[in-house]
């Protein structure tokens, strides 16, 4: 419904910014060894003169190794390429990174949802990266209430196939290109009822769309399901006749649909 412009630039989640702040993070890492060693030092060699010199190696060695991990990580945001352990690396990037460079972006001035967009771009990079193919019955699009029409009689949470598709929302685009593709399609009206249907339907992997907080949330809650996560367009504001453009939403399932399967 909605055509591709040059304003969906606001709403396509970047990486450059997260793959920036890691980058930040590396030398604060390497900072923080240093100091760290060199501060407590002296006093280790009035104990013994070899003291500082096992100290260093210990707390540099576990300096590289967490910079190597990041180093990892950008490298495989950088090609594309499943580089090693992709899938734990979003799973360390979900659990830990995310909390605190957000803790840090913020302390920094950055904004939330600017931080929260590139999370999910990092999210979509790593999913990539497996180049995962699974059969179209287990692929779940999960899609917010928001979509659809705030006047539509007909309301779709329960089953999206009581859609007349009348073409004044992006819900019956996307009825047909579920149908498609035979690809289950579900609305969710919240993070409760979402983690509901996932557990209920059992999906191998997940195509989301969603505004950048409850994308974030629902990707850290769904791990470790892959999850593509495709941000909507508000131009009514938040929550209220969302769109999407649907090529967005065509290209991940032509990346992730085994062909011709059921």
């Amino acid at each position: 419904m909605t055509p591709a412009s040059s304003n969906d630039d606001a709403y396509r989640p970047r990486k450059r910014l997260f793959i920036g702040v890691l980058c930040g993070a590396c030398g604060t890492v390497l900072l923080l060894a240093f100091l760290l060693w060199w501060v407590p030092s002296v006093g280790l060699a009035n104990i013994h003169p070899v003291l500082p010199i096992l100290f260093g190696t210990v707390l540099g060695a576990t300096a590289l190794v967490v910079v190597a991990g990041l180093g990892l990580l950008i490298l495989t945001l950088l090609t594309g390429r499943d580089l090693f352990f992709s899938n734990r690396l979003r799973g360390i990037v979900i659990k830990y990174l995310f909390p605190g460079i957000i803790a840090l972006g913020r302390r920094c001035g950055l904004d939330r949802d600017t931080l929260q967009q590139s999370f999910i771009a990092l999210n979509n990079q790593l999913v990539r990266a497996r180049h995962l193919r699974v059969s179209a019955d287990r692929i779940l699009i999960l899609l917010p209430h928001c979509i659809q029409q705030f006047d539509c009689e007909i309301k779709i949470t329960g089953d999206v196939r009581k859609c007349a598709r009348c073409g004044q929302c992006d819900i019956s685009g996307l009825s047909e290109l579920a149908d498609r593709y035979g690809i289950p399609m579900a609305v969710a009206t919240g993070g409760t009822l979402a983690r509901k249907i996932i557990v209920e339907r059992r999906p191998r992997f997940i195509l989301a769309v969603a505004c950048e907080r409850d994308l974030t949330s629902g990707i850290r809650d769904a791990y470790p399901l892959p999850v593509i996560g495709v941000l909507n367009r508000r131009p009514h504001g938040p929550c209220f006749n969302t769109e999407i453009v649907l090529e967005e939403v065509e290209q991940a399932l032509r990346e992730h649909v085994v062909p011709g399967s059921p």
